[in-house]
């Protein structure tokens, strides 16, 4: 599966999965872009990554962490 900047609930969940030791309180948007980068699926283009995309990303995580165990 080929992940992209539109897929952003399959890249939370991919993150959730690497770093589910991480505390979301302090985790920033930058970190999110980064780790983002560094999934092995991930083929989209950076520079069209901008906050509302990496904030979806990160709201996808929260969300899920709440309700999805």
């Amino acid at each position: 599966m080929t992940l992209n900047w539109e897929a952003t609930y399959a890249i939370a969940m991919e993150l959730r999965r690497r770093h589910g030791d991480a505390n979301l309180e302090e985790v920033g948007l930058q970190q999110i872009f980064k780790w983002t980068l560094e999934l092995s699926d991930f083929e989209d283009d950076p520079g069209l990554a901008n906050d509302d995309i990496l904030y979806a990303i990160y709201q996808d995580w929260f969300e899920e962490n709440i309700h999805g165990k």
